[in-house]
């Protein structure tokens, strides 16, 4: 299987990414091509080891997507750069799936741009693994959509039940909704909306859940708009870390507490890495036909080799199959109100499919 990695994203600079597809070269039989500044990227080759030279390569890009740059307008005035180049790959079938640490709405518009959505699907989204008291949980939409629809955030429940059947073998995962109350009727007019949508389908759903709820493992898949899911990642984010560092800070103050660490650093440590989101990889690009990642911009060669894995074990699973048929199977009634006005988002994400779909056939 061959991956390509957008190598001038993210915020440790190429060297973490290289690092990344090297670790993940030698530990499987993947192909990895690093999309580039290839003088740059080879320099970085040469000052490290991989057992297999043949199955790392470089494809010389010229430009460069910033993570302040707008993603649509990037993605049109730098046609030649690593995130664009890496996608249109993908869609001429020279790599199987996409890897970047980069500019996330720009990942996401070159994904629409050049692969198009799956039948049925308005909006691609990002799902997230959270790690729980049991189980992990998919969050969707953690950032991609911050303006969203009933219609959108229905999508977003299939697309993330399917992610939890293929990859973390549930079983008819049970969805909730995310909102302020338990009890039906609880929300704003985006979740009473969706609740009751969810509840016309056959889909193993709960019905809401709070907050408070997220790190229980009570639930497979938790459902929102991209605002409200980016905001639960980076507070848990930052709550990881905080408590972290209050861990430390108390370890550090007395004799028996450090005692006590050293007694129990194994378990410190399994802790550490249960949380860390390293260990998880990148967030999986939900919706487009085909397959691509998004990591966090932070991220380190651990993630980076590890997103590289998830998206091979993607396409291995069968995902996108996976959720055309779950689209298939919730069969909601003509009067369901599916159905409504095209928003701004959705016209650019339509301008861009029809973009790729020409481009195609002029090729």
């Amino acid at each position: 299987m061959h991956i390509a990695l957008d190598a001038m994203g993210g915020d440790r600079g190429s060297e973490e990414l290289v690092l990344g597809a090297i670790e993940a070269v030698n530990d499987s039989k993947l192909v990895v091509s690093l999309i580039g500044d290839k003088k740059n990227l080879e320099s970085i080759l040469a000052r490290h080891h991989f057992n297999d030279p043949e199955r790392v390569r470089v494809v010389h890009t010229t430009q460069v997507v910033g993570m302040g740059d707008s993603p649509i307008d990037a993605i049109r005035r730098k046609p030649d750069s690593s995130i664009v180049v890496a996608f249109d790959l993908l869609r001429q079938g020279k790599v199987d799936s996409v890897v970047s640490a980069g500019n996330s709405g720009a990942t996401m518009a070159a994904a629409v741009r050049s692969l198009g959505r799956l039948p049925k699907i308005s909006r691609p989204g990002i799902a997230s693994a959270f790690p729980t008291l049991k189980a992990p949980v998919i969050m969707m939409d953690v950032g991609a959509n911050v303006d969203c629809r009933p219609k959108h955030l229905l999508q977003f429940g299939v697309m993330a039940a399917a992610f939890s059947e293929v990859i973390f073998g549930v079983i008819r995962p049970r969805i909730g909704v995310l909102s302020i109350g338990e009890e039906q009727g609880k929300g704003n007019s985006l979740v009473r909306k969706t609740d009751e949508l969810f509840r016309q389908t056959s889909l193993n759903y709960i019905g809401n859940i709070e907050g408070g709820d997220t790190f229980l493992g009570d639930v497979d898949v938790i459902v929102c708009d991209g605002f409200v899911g980016n905001v639960c990642l980076k507070i848990s984010e930052g709550l990881a870390e905080a408590l972290t560092g209050m861990l430390r800070d108390e370890i550090q103050k007395s004799f028996t507490a450090k005692v006590g660490y050293l007694l129990s650093r194994n378990a410190f440590s399994r802790f550490k890495k249960r949380i860390d989101y390293a260990e998880y990889g990148g967030a999986p690009l939900l919706g487009l036909n085909g397959t691509g990642i998004v990591c966090h911009g932070r991220s380190n060669a651990t993630a980076i080799k590890n997103a590289v894995f998830v998206a091979a074990g993607l396409i291995e699973n069968g995902l996108n199959r996976r959720i055309m048929e779950l689209m298939a199977e919730i069969d909601l009634p003509a009067d369901s109100g599916l159905e409504s006005i095209e928003s701004s988002v959705d016209r650019d994400l339509s301008v861009l499919s029809q973009q790729s779909v020409a481009e195609s056939s002029r090729e």
